[in-house]
């Protein structure tokens, strides 16, 4: 039975480049002689298995005996499981998948090789997958701290702009105004209606304001 070839990239945004990945599929195939059918791409997050050309290539293209060619392991999913998961379907669907960034994974063993040889490479695979994906789970956690940090920061700041919601006002404009009410020149009910807030909107403003000014 022909052993067939097909490769799968994906990256984050439309911002970012396919052809690293890509390009890195092709010369490794080409390199070892891997007649490398063709490279699926999406550019979309790692966080979906929504992913329109991953989804074909999947069930509808790759079959028993087949052979997966990625790039990054992280290409695959963005946590352990997920990539623990798609790892074990590929394996029980008799598909092998070589991680470029994973050597051990690419080793050809020779057809004289003795069952212990195999599964000693196949152990050594499954470790450094698990530490790899373990790598790829932690850097996305750190990675949206970051964001959540960054966007609280802005939102302390009055800097809402930039997250979909926009602001009636300024942190500062509404704190001149706020003063009405704890210098009881104005209730709260009063100041809404002023400034043409609803009660959500105004409340929330509030508990900015005295957040900023605990």
């Amino acid at each position: 039975m022909k052993i067939m070839f097909y490769g799968y990239h994906r990256v984050s945004t439309k911002e970012q480049n396919l052809d690293r990945g890509v390009d890195g599929i092709k010369s490794f195939c080409e390199k070892h002689n891997y007649p490398l059918q063709k490279v699926f791409v999406d550019k979309i997050s790692g966080k979906t298995f929504e992913r329109p050309r991953y989804t074909v290539l999947k069930e509808d293209v790759l079959r028993e005996g087949d052979t997966l060619v990625i790039y990054e392991l992280d290409r695959l999913a963005r946590n352990k499981k997920a990539i623990c998961d798609e790892l074990r379907y590929y394996e029980e669907h008799g598909i092998r998948v070589m991680i470029l960034d994973i050597p051990t994974t690419t080793i050809e063993l020779p057809e004289e090789a003795d069952k212990m040889n195999k599964l000693i490479t196949e152990t050594i695979n499954k470790v450094i997958i698990e530490i790899y994906a373990m790598q790829a789970e932690t850097e996305m956690q750190r990675r949206e701290k970051r964001q959540r940090d960054g966007i609280e920061e802005k939102r302390l700041h009055g800097n809402w702009e930039e997250y979909g919601r926009k602001r009636v006002m300024s942190a500062k404009d509404f704190a001149k105004h706020y003063q009405k009410v704890i210098k009881g020149e104005l209730g709260s009910l009063e100041l809404m209606r002023e400034l043409k807030m609803k009660k959500a909107t105004y409340y929330r403003y509030v508990n900015e304001y005295k957040a900023n000014h605990q």
